[in-house]
């Protein structure tokens, strides 16, 4: 149960034993914690030694309300604020003060993800996008310090262009993962496998600090 903005969110955490790294995962515009690509990427997450976070960025009344509007989906500094809440939250658990803090966003959500880890009281240690709207945090993207890999399907064209120019944007270490074959939703076989693996090592490297993971 996460406080934040005077309503409660809900989320699912998974913790290790003596746990040293979390992902937060920001899913993209309408989903929630229950996505199943986040769930398939989080299980990979947590085979690696990672705890994770998924939590639901709306309350039940505003999903409800989004979908008959669509005033939230594309508000990323809502969306941050929201992020912003449950790192806070996360970070004043007890025992998890000093675990190093990762983010992993969809879609709109990992131009959230990117806002949010703009912000240097956070802490932020490592970002990942799939398939992801950077474009959408272009005024965020020179403040982000913590190492961000920007990963997109190899047939997802647009979104290849976008990512392109904000990996340009970007000051921090950056990388650009284009996955063979791929579309947007990296439904084709073995790509979304081919984005946890990603993940999982961009993670392992840079809040784990394991050079050595495959």
């Amino acid at each position: 149960m996460i406080d934040a903005d005077d309503v409660t969110l809900i989320g699912d955490l998974t913790l290790l034993p003596d746990v040293t790294a979390i992902v937060i995962f920001a899913h993209g515009s309408g989903s929630s914690r229950h996505s199943p690509r986040n769930h398939s990427v989080a299980r990979v997450l947590q085979h690696a030694g990672l705890g994770t976070l998924l939590f639901d960025l709306l309350t039940r009344e505003e999903e409800e309300r989004e979908a008959r509007t669509g005033r939230l989906r594309f508000d990323i500094a809502f969306l941050a604020r929201r992020l912003m809440a449950a790192t806070r939250w996360l970070q004043e658990q007890p025992g998890l003060h000093a675990a190093r803090i990762g983010y992993f966003g969809a879609s709109t959500g990992a131009a959230a993800a990117l806002t949010a880890a703009a912000h240097a009281d956070l802490h932020i240690g490592a970002v990942v996008s799939r398939g992801g709207r950077p474009d959408l945090a272009t005024e965020a993207l020179p403040r982000v310090h913590a190492p961000t890999l920007l990963i997109v399907g190899e047939n997802d064209d647009l979104v290849r262009v976008l990512n392109k120019q904000a990996a340009a944007r970007l000051t921090c270490a950056r990388e650009l993962a284009i996955v063979p074959g791929a579309t947007h939703l990296f439904e084709e076989a073995g790509a979304l496998d081919h984005v946890a693996r990603l993940a999982a090592h961009w993670f392992k490297r840079h809040l784990l600090l394991d050079t050595d993971s495959p």
